[in-house]
């Protein structure tokens, strides 16, 4: 049985191949191991890695436990922020011309920022450049957030300076603006 084309020719020290040891391994198990594969350190080593690698591959292989609503929501809003790709936003630079970022990127900086206190969860954050400011690196940000119930109301407040922070150390943006909405409430 080939574990993976990757490790094929992957020699260890003493001239043996991964592949070898894994495609023996229960022959070994089993008693029948030549003599180099009961003296050789590195041999031994190897397989008793395997070994705990086929044993967690089986024990997650059998785990019949589903990941929670919550999980799956999180992944696939990270997803689709991803597969979406809304606009640039200016950032400063030394250098003459203009660089820019993805709108995309500066919001996972955001919800980063946001997730970093106690009892929140970001989920959705759209960036946008600030019609309202002259200066170009000033930019609107609506984030959406979900609270623990137990969460201290007076903590939105730490979660506005957390994001204002990121804004300007992390990526070099001032924001105009900085819209909160609660938008669903989850057990701790």
């Amino acid at each position: 049985m080939a574990m993976n084309h990757a490790t094929r020719d992957y020699l260890l020290p003493c001239g043996r191949d991964v592949e070898q040891i894994w495609d023996r391994l229960d022959e070994v198990d089993a008693g029948r191991a030549d003599q180099h594969e009961l003296d050789c350190p590195h041999c031994r080593a190897t397989r008793e890695s395997l070994r705990v690698l086929r044993g967690l591959t089986r024990e997650l292989a059998e785990d019949d436990a589903e990941p929670s609503p919550d999980l799956t929501s999180r992944i696939m809003s990270a997803i689709r922020a991803e597969v979406r790709r809304r606009e640039l936003v200016p950032l400063a630079s030394p250098e003459p011309g203009e660089v820019q970022v993805s709108d995309q990127a500066v919001a996972a900086v955001l919800r980063f920022a946001a997730d970093s206190v106690d009892g929140v969860r970001a989920r959705r954050c759209r960036v946008h450049r600030s019609d309202e400011d002259a200066d170009p690196l000033a930019v609107n940000v609506e984030l959406h957030l979900a609270i623990a119930h137990d969460f201290d109301g007076d903590s939105l407040e730490v979660v506005r300076e957390r994001v204002t922070a990121a804004a300007g150390a992390r990526v070099g943006l001032r924001l105009a603006r900085l819209d909160l909405t609660v938008e669903d409430i989850y057990d701790a």
